[in-house]
């Protein structure tokens, strides 16, 4: 009788090109952002080591991969290597006939990615680790600086970690997760949004003295203010500045500008204090 055996494919990488293709990630991923393609330099960028060793022989296959990485792509940099392990794995299975796979997994997770990622670990990590570490600091204590550097310590661990794991688990990392993914970008973006919510009256503190004063009758604008909704005008600075990144021609930098003039001139009116 004759013994069958089971075709294994052939290993292409190496350990090195792996961990070197997860440290350009996690170190560079967002360096080279633009509003055209976002991510998609540092991506492309962390995957040469992986492009190299599977097409440094074949120039055509090398131009046709790098421009297929160098697409449109915008993900939390926390996550970000979860993709970049699927990718992989599809790549080094599959070559350049993985390309729709590998455009369909980078577009269907990045989005979902982002939204987990950026709301959990960037934005509701950041803030509370920043507050505590800034408060602590304010107060003299060294150990809000520690407290801080520890935090980014464990994104980094967390990205380090996540992108050998997707890369063996593969394409099956998608269809086990797909399932939940939606319920738990649901659940992180409300959490998200209740934690900042409940920060915004702690965090800025805007007092208004103006009194308005007609006859003998004197309102302070402040106290009716507060009876309509505690903490009304730091809440309303925010959906304004939420407001002016949506226009066009607007960034981060031009708005914290305009806020910052606005407040100065406010001030000086006796407006705000």
């Amino acid at each position: 009788m004759k013994n069958e055996t089971t075709a294994q494919p052939v290993q292409k990488l190496t350990k090195k090109d792996l961990r070197s293709a997860n440290i350009r990630w996690i170190f560079t991923s967002s360096l080279s952002w633009n509003y055209e393609t976002m991510m998609a330099p540092g991506y492309v960028g962390s995957q040469m080591p992986i492009l190299r060793r599977l097409y440094g022989n074949d120039p055509e296959k090398m131009k046709r991969m790098m421009a297929l990485q160098a697409e449109f792509f915008n993900t939390s940099p926390h996550m970000g290597s979860i993709i970049q392990g699927i990718d992989i794995a599809l790549e080094e299975q599959q070559g350049t006939a993985a390309e729709d796979a590998i455009r369909g997994v980078k577009t269907g997770l990045m989005g979902p990615f982002a939204a987990v990622g950026d709301t959990l670990l960037g934005t509701v990590q950041s803030t509370i680790f920043g507050a505590i570490a800034s408060y602590m600091a304010l107060k003299g204590n060294p150990t809000g600086s520690i407290l801080w550097m520890g935090a980014l310590a464990v994104l980094y661990i967390w990205g380090f970690t996540w992108m050998p794991f997707a890369y063996k688990r593969g394409v099956e990392l998608v269809t086990t997760m797909s399932s939940r993914l939606a319920a738990l970008t649901d659940a992180a973006t409300l959490l998200g949004v209740t934690v900042i919510g409940a920060l915004i009256p702690t965090v800025i503190n805007i007092n208004v003295p103006f009194v308005f004063k007609v006859g003998k009758v004197t309102m302070k604008l402040q106290s009716t203010l507060n009876q309509i909704m505690p903490s009304l005008v730091p809440i309303l600075l925010v959906a304004f500045v939420y407001w002016l990144l949506d226009r066009k021609h607007m960034n981060s930098t031009r708005a914290t500008w305009f806020v910052l003039i606005l407040a100065i001139v406010l001030y000086n009116l006796k407006i705000v204090g």
